[in-house]
């Protein structure tokens, strides 16, 4: 149960940031909601797998800048996850870096926020 919550905790950030951001967006009438639970899914087995890897590689960075520099290894694991979504045909685009900088920041928020509302932390 508590994977299923957690997918659903990364829609709901994913839709936040597609909503605030107009350089961050994801196509509803192609794929519907499905296609944006996968992107969701896709982002939960990223952070599993992926994210730990780009973490440990870049423990230099993240020492030399007190931890600011994990703000950029989200924003890479979500760009990885716009150019995996874009390749499996599904709808989630962005502008550029710094969009999807932007967007990681707010689904790294929201995330927070309804994980510590949900009890999930």
């Amino acid at each position: 149960m508590g994977a299923v919550i957690r997918v659903l905790i990364n829609a709901a950030a994913l839709w936040v940031a597609v909503q605030l951001l107009e350089g961050f967006a994801y196509d509803f009438d192609g794929d519907g909601w499905v296609g944006f639970l996968v992107i969701a899914l896709l982002l939960g087995v990223l952070n599993a797998v992926v994210k730990p890897i780009i973490r440990a590689l870049a423990l230099p960075a993240v020492v030399l800048t007190l931890g600011l520099f994990l703000l950029v290894v989200n924003a890479l694991v979500l760009a990885l996850t716009v150019w995996l979504s874009e390749a499996l045909g599904l709808a989630l685009t962005s502008d550029g870096f710094g969009w999807t900088f932007l967007a990681a920041l707010i689904v790294s928020l929201v995330s927070w926020a309804l994980e510590t509302f949900l009890g999930q932390r």
